[in-house]
């Protein structure tokens, strides 16, 4: 079956972004608790590709599938199914933020999965690093975050207030580093 990616953010209102993030059916990997864990083999690289084996994966729709069954606690990162919880190697973040828009109040981040995150309450914006070389990381998911490329940053940045910050689903979020 082919994929068809969804439509670039910046031309879609905030109900389609939001129509879009419950579309999106994930599997309920936070109901699960597997008792057999192991390692996958595979490595997220901080440019946001994977590798298995120390090879690529080179399949978008794989990459989509493995980062639907993501999750990060105090250990680590892992996939999990039902019957395993498989460590996986993370380098920066387990995703990158390629684009964002400012919609109805709202900023809404594109993934390099295709996915579509919304930032607020549930979704924060997290600034690290430090003045010189900030890096910016939004909440995704099951304690998995997106770091923000250096083009979504600028665009950010431009959005933001005399301060560098930003306001989304009525929170804020500093875009300077504490």
């Amino acid at each position: 079956m082919p994929y068809d990616p969804p439509p670039e953010i910046a031309g879609m209102s905030l109900a389609q972004l939001a129509e879009a993030v419950g579309a999106r059916r994930l599997p309920p990997i936070e109901q699960w608790n597997p008792a057999e864990t192991g390692d996958s083999h595979m490595a997220i690289l901080a440019d946001g590709s994977w590798t298995h084996e120390g090879g690529p994966i080179t399949r978008p729709a794989m990459v989509r599938a493995f980062a639907a069954l993501l999750m990060r606690d105090g250990e680590g990162h892992w996939l999990v199914t039902p019957v395993q919880k498989l460590r996986i190697a993370v380098a920066d973040a387990a995703f990158v933020a390629t684009d964002v828009t400012a919609r109805d109040g709202a900023l809404a981040f594109r993934l390099n999965t295709d996915e579509i995150v919304i930032a607020g309450p549930g979704n924060p914006i997290a600034a690290r690093g430090n003045r010189e070389t900030p890096a910016i990381y939004l909440s995704v998911r099951n304690g998995c975050e997106a770091r923000l490329n250096r083009s979504t940053w600028e665009q950010l940045a431009l959005m933001a207030d005399a301060g560098l910050a930003v306001t989304s689903k009525g929170t804020t979020f500093s875009l300077v580093p504490g």
